[in-house]
């Protein structure tokens, strides 16, 4: 299935146009380098970098990567033929809801737009989806306020002992029908 969306967007007095679009194989290298740079962006202070680094070397290594792209669905954002952001959904399971596994956008172009449309791809794509489900750090104020502003809401909120660091970790769905 063919998935394409184009759009304009202003970052300051700048116009540049963004699509987004199904990830292909050739990606692989600048999206670990999206989950790399927006990871420290987004995790600095909340977790440690050695930590962060260690994860993002087993989540997002070149097999892993593989692996992700051949069995779920993954968008990118392109601006000027480079990838600025991916967003990552797990299949829908017998509840009809599917998991939004990653969104990462990096930093000089979050709050543009490009994360609402990586939900609209979701929603459009996946057949048969009821509920979108995402898991955020409590602490990753961007992502909670992002996720609350775009309708929703939290299910669940439990300690998380990520990589050994511990963290709190909110659950949130999104009532798609």
């Amino acid at each position: 299935m063919a998935f394409y969306i184009q759009r304009i967007l202003y970052k300051g007095a700048q116009k540049l146009q963004y699509m987004i679009r199904k990830m292909k194989e050739e990606d692989i290298k600048q999206v670990q380098s999206v989950a790399k740079d927006s990871w420290h962006a987004t995790y600095e202070g909340i977790i440690p970098l050695t930590i962060q680094d260690r994860f993002l070397a087993e989540a997002y290594n070149d097999d892993m990567m593989q692996r992700r792209l051949a069995h779920s669905l993954i968008f990118v954002a392109e601006v000027d033929g480079t990838v600025v952001g991916f967003a990552n959904y797990g299949k829908v399971n017998e509840q009809k809801e599917a998991e939004l596994a990653a969104v990462y956008i990096l930093p000089a172009y979050q709050g543009l737009g490009i994360g609402s449309a990586f939900l609209q791809a979701g929603i459009e794509a996946i057949d048969n989806v009821q509920k979108i489900i995402v898991e955020v750090e409590k602490e990753n104020d961007i992502g909670k306020g992002f996720y609350l502003a775009k309708g929703f809401h939290i299910i669940a909120e439990y300690d998380n002992p990520f990589e050994g660091h511990p963290l709190k970790t909110i659950r949130l769905q999104l009532d798609v029908a």
